[in-house]
């Protein structure tokens, strides 16, 4: 027996590189997973690699920053698979960079329909379920650039993953006795596309970073998913509303 035998996980932003490498540890745990997002293609390619490993895995598309795909999105892998028992909401964007006063308002309200309504959203749907058939466990995804640490030039993208921490922390004060626990993660720079600068290579990253981070290097895929898996296992029972911070140091 395993941590996630016969259990049911949704996850957002599903063609990921966090969501694949996360997707797979639930999947070798006996979860059957299902992939959600925009991209068909991808999603498909993502759950080839986890049925690869000889996990199952399903995908469908959706666009988390609408209602009607949030709600159809947990209704679709319900009626597939019988029942929601964890969600990462994993979908997101590093969007809006540059100084505050120089944010288009598109494009802010772009990053928080993103990053912000798009978790709502999702949580909205996932918890329906799941309060009426015995709960569940949701990991919701912020930032170390957020609540916790701030840089020049990603202002929006800090007011965003902040909120996502709040929203994670509110929803779990109300939906405890409801049987879902809720929990959010705070990444730093991991071993992803989305810790390059422009024009930057990932060897250029790496010795950026170890000049930057007190561990002296970028966070693995592998160590965000070990972590997402705990806060929805059942020996983290006893945590919800926790912002789980995994930044090699730099917020400390």
């Amino acid at each position: 027996m395993t941590r996630f035998d016969g259990k049911i996980v949704l996850i957002t932003g599903g063609a990921g590189a966090i969501a694949g490498v996360t997707a797979r540890a639930f999947a070798a745990e006996g979860a059957t997973v299902v992939l959600a997002g925009r991209d068909a293609a991808r999603l498909t390619e993502a759950a080839k690699r986890v049925q690869a490993e000889g996990g199952r895995a399903d995908w469908v598309t959706a666009d988390v920053t609408s209602a009607d795909d949030a709600a159809r999105m947990v209704a679709t892998t319900v009626e597939r698979h019988g029942g929601l028992d964890v969600a990462f909401n994993n979908a997101g964007v590093l969007g809006a960079v540059g100084p505050l006063a120089d944010v288009d308002p598109a494009a802010w309200s772009s990053l928080m329909d993103a990053n912000v309504t798009g978790v709502f959203l999702s949580m909205k749907a996932e918890i329906a379920h799941m309060r009426a058939h015995g709960g569940g466990a949701i990991v919701n995804m912020a930032s170390n650039i957020g609540a916790h640490r701030r840089l020049p030039g990603l202002g929006a993208y800090a007011v965003s993953k902040a909120a996502v921490s709040a929203l994670s922390r509110a929803a779990a004060l109300d939906h405890a006795s409801d049987g879902v626990r809720v929990n959010a993660i705070s990444p730093g720079p991991i071993d992803t596309p989305m810790s390059m600068r422009p024009g930057e290579t990932a060897e250029d990253r790496d010795a950026r970073m170890a000049a930057q981070l007190p561990i002296g290097r970028v966070g693995r895929t592998e160590e965000i998913a070990a972590a997402v898996l705990w806060l929805a296992a059942p020996e983290s029972a006893f945590v919800l509303g926790h912002d789980l911070v995994a930044d090699g140091g730099a917020s400390a």
